[in-house]
């Protein structure tokens, strides 16, 4: 061989083999994921059959660009146990963590979960920088040492917060417990004095509190300066979208994970004025309702109120509605006005992303801790096990996802470990070395590539529960058999309570669940089935 042919040969061997490197390299690349949570936020969204006025062009923008999965539920619908669940990978039924009295029992000291490898330990154990801003887990419930590692290379920003909350110009204090002090844009005949039953528009408060009026970020007397739509502070919720789109204006060596967690639509429904403006009152619909729809549902929920947080959903509709259709109209516009504020949160996050060097190789995921009822079942909260309550929007669009389309399997925030750990490419056993749990759920990988497919691992149901009113010590791990539980299929939901007491509804002709029919004998075997299953997959012996 010539020296000029050996030289070319060279080259070609030199060439073949940085290709090759080259082609190791990229297929060894992991992703990175963007994962946003809201919170109370329901299906009032455009693409999901919500409410028919929710304005939400971000969230309908990013249904055409991955999968919607409409029949995406909660595991537990009501923000601490969620959270611990999403996190953990791991059921409420195999951790005892259902939230009853969630404000007095820290996840992190349930027996279970005190040593679960959380998704977010996961993931920085396994070379992936992990961030997060703003309400990740339960307020208060916060475990935020993975994001303050020796190495720096994570981080939180932006501390969760319901605020800004009016106020009137006295000293606050750190035992204002209301937070703040009533809207005063309320309905004259609507009382409140919690935050958590108010609403109203951010404005300038002084022409309606005698020249005094002001907005604190927290109930610690933090003030948050307003005046006006041009010249305001930034909200909680803005300043979580605006770390995220900083984080991924920088340059990350290894790959990432972001979770962006917004407070709103929870309440207080709070948001600046304009948002209001886009439901205007006069042509606003109330959500669908079906007057004495409770008369055929379980006796113990809307009776007895046996749940664990009582009757707070009922009570809440109640004072609203006994104040008059003005009342329901104006919580209808406040709930609508946080929906599009968020919406528009999600959408610069998502921008970000698309501006970003890391657009091809970032898999995104949308969705809500749980739902929340509008009025329907004449109830305005979550924690039921209905459909309000229960079902949550999930959109995941990015890498292999297909593009504008719908998936109608069931499937449940529990899915959301096990989908990230293969996407991600990471150990399928986080407990090995902590409470040598298996993770609950199963990988959406295959549902996210071919959405009509329905060949996945999972359930043909997806699993709720909700805790019941039986006394726990504190930090006590619930009984399985003593809390409520329900299942949704593709076409039913059936709802099995502590006591017997059962429902079941018929989404093919029911969409509202306005027929309760587990006492019509058409519908024994399938009722008798899907009450099999809830005993079989929770282990209950009741």
């Amino acid at each position: 061989m010539s020296k000029t042919k050996a030289y070319y040969f060279l080259l070609l061997l030199l060439f073949v083999f940085s290709f090759q490197a080259i082609g190791v390299e990229k297929a060894d690349k992991k992703p990175n994921v963007v994962f946003i949570i809201c919170d109370d936020l329901n299906d009032a969204i455009v693409g999901m059959g919500g409410h028919p006025q929710a304005i939400t062009p971000n969230l309908d923008k990013l249904m055409q660009q991955g999968v919607t999965f409409t029949n995406a539920q909660t595991n537990c619908p009501i923000c601490g146990p969620s959270r611990a669940s999403l996190w953990s990978g791991l059921y409420p039924h195999n951790t005892g963590y259902y939230g009853y009295k969630q404000q007095q029992n820290h996840w992190r000291k349930n027996t279970v979960l005190k040593n679960t490898v959380t998704l977010f330990e996961h993931l920085s154990n396994n070379g992936y920088q992990v961030y997060a801003t703003g309400k990740i887990h339960h307020n208060g419930h916060e475990d935020w040492s993975v994001f303050n590692n020796q190495n720096g290379e994570n981080g939180f920003k932006v501390k969760p917060s319901f605020g800004p909350y009016p106020w009137n110009g006295e000293a606050a204090t750190n035992n204002v417990k209301d937070r703040g002090v009533a809207h005063p844009d309320l309905p004259d005949n609507y009382k409140s004095s919690s935050c958590w039953d108010s609403f109203g528009p951010i404005h300038n408060l002084s022409a309606t509190m005698n020249g005094k009026g002001t907005w604190l970020y927290n109930h610690d007397g933090e003030e948050y300066k307003y005046t006006n739509e041009e010249n305001r502070d930034l909200m909680p919720d803005e300043r979580c979208a605006e770390y995220a789109a900083e984080l991924l204006a920088q340059n990350h060596k290894k790959p990432f994970f972001m979770a962006v967690g917004f407070n709103r639509p929870h309440s207080p429904c709070y948001v600046p004025e304009k948002y209001f403006d886009m439901f205007p009152l006069s042509e606003l619909q109330l959500a669908p309702y079906l007057k004495d729809d409770l008369k055929d549902c379980s006796e113990s929920i809307w009776k007895d109120f046996d749940l664990g947080t009582g009757g707070n959903g009922f009570y809440k509709y109640g004072k609203l509605n006994d104040s008059g259709e003005e009342a329901l109209l104006k919580w209808t516009q406040a709930y609508l006005a946080c929906v599009a504020f968020v919406d528009d949160q999600i959408g610069k996050v998502v921008e970000a992303v698309k501006n970003s060097e890391y657009a091809d190789n970032t898999l995104i995921i949308i969705t809500s801790d749980h739902g929340y009822h509008m009025g329907e079942k004449e109830y305005i909260f979550k924690n039921t096990l209905w459909e309000e309550s229960a079902r949550i929007p999930l959109i995941i669009a990015g890498l292999e996802s297909a593009e504008n389309k719908e998936c109608k399997t069931p499937v449940s925030l529990i899915d959301m470990y096990p989908t990230i750990v293969d996407y991600c490419n990471l150990p399928d056993n986080p407990n090995q070395n902590g409470n040598h749990k298996p993770l609950d759920g199963h990988s959406l990988k295959p549902l996210l590539i071919n959405p009509k497919n329905e060949k996945w691992e999972g359930e043909n149901f997806a699993l709720t529960a909700v805790a019941s009113s039986y006394e726990l010590d504190v930090n006590e791990s619930a009984p399985v058999e003593e809390q409520h539980y329900s299942i949704r299929t593709k076409r039913f939901r059936y709802i099995y309570c502590r006591n017997g007491e059962e429902e079941l509804y018929d989404h093919t002709n029911d969409p509202y669940e306005w027929k309760n029919e587990a006492q019509n004998a058409s519908y024994a075997t399938i009722k008798a089935d899907l009450k099999n299953k809830i005993l079989k997959a929770t282990n209950k012996t009741k």
